[in-house]
């Protein structure tokens, strides 16, 4: 299979059109319905349903689709190496939002000094699955995840730094204060959750579970920072890693519940396919988080 064809083809299965990929491709729309044609007749298979001017994938094409995100980032990678070029390209990390918020933003500055010529990417995964599931894929060079238990034998993963999960609340919450808070006194409030698969929501609806309680309202947000302004303002309470709220609990916008259960503590891990080919600058971005992490853990 011609690399050129796959990568008209990856485009396509984007757009679902053949004009906007060839307007993107910067190639005549015929040229591009003739590589795709091509392509179909090389495997006797059909790629697209074409139903009037609406392209739909098919089962074929969704297959191929990941082999073909494969095949693309494997010729990426091995015209670096024939080519030698140790100080450009791009790194493509996926991490949640908490990460790239409050832990990484040092590192990658630090990282963007010493290789000004790297394009860095990131990716969101609001959940672990997510990431691990586009390392497999290869759509991601390395993530960062947190507190993911499930073997996987693709992945090899690096723990970095462990922290305590917080219940917090308003300082004007009537926890606030309060000696213990039991799972039971849950009951009556309104729950702030990050998005569904997300590691430490999970942790918690577990805790829950296992009490057997079952929150009044529960609302979901895509946004951590929505979630603190929420709190902040009374609106519920929510759990969410040390080091996104540390600020606020300093500065008493936000406050701690005394929380009458032993929360498991959260691991951030650094995660790569253990197939990766590992150039310079990303063998160097890994030596340079193991290094910022051992500082903070310090």
């Amino acid at each position: 299979m011609d690399i050129k064809h796959l990568k008209t083809f990856l485009v396509a299965c984007d757009t679902l059109n053949f004009t906007k990929t060839a307007e993107k491709l910067q190639y005549a729309q015929s040229s591009v319905t003739a590589q795709i044609k091509n392509l179909e007749n090389e495997l006797n298979l059909q790629l697209f349903e074409r139903l009037g001017k609406k392209l739909i994938l098919t089962h074929s094409g969704e297959r191929l689709r990941q082999y073909a995100i494969k095949l693309v980032r494997l010729e990426e990678e091995a015209r670096n190496a024939m080519v030698g070029d140790q100080n450009g390209g791009t790194l493509i990390i996926g991490a949640q939002e908490s990460q790239c918020t409050y832990r990484l933003p040092n590192l990658l500055r630090c990282f963007k000094l010493k290789y000004p010529s790297i394009q860095l990417i990131f990716k969101a995964a609001h959940s672990d699955e997510m990431a691990t599931k586009s390392l497999i894929e290869g759509e991601i060079d390395l993530a960062f995840i947190m507190d993911t238990k499930k073997i996987n034998p693709y992945v090899q993963s690096t723990p970095l730094i462990h922290e305590r999960l917080l219940l917090i609340s308003s300082p004007n919450h009537e926890f606030v204060g309060k000696k213990n808070v039991i799972p039971e006194d849950l009951e009556t409030e309104t729950i702030l959750y990050t998005e569904y698969g997300c590691s430490y929501r999970k942790i918690f609806e577990e805790i829950l579970n296992s009490y057997k309680v079952n929150p009044k309202t529960t609302l979901e947000f895509l946004s951590v920072e929505a979630i603190k302004k929420c709190v902040m303002a009374n609106l519920g309470i929510a759990i969410l890693p040390e080091m996104v709220v540390e600020q606020d609990l300093k500065e008493g916008t936000l406050s701690e519940v005394n929380f009458d259960v032993k929360m498991p503590v959260l691991t951030t891990q650094m995660a790569l396919h253990k197939n990766k080919w590992i150039n310079s600058p990303l063998a160097d971005f890994i030596s340079m988080t193991k290094t910022y992490f051992n500082k903070k853990n310090a």
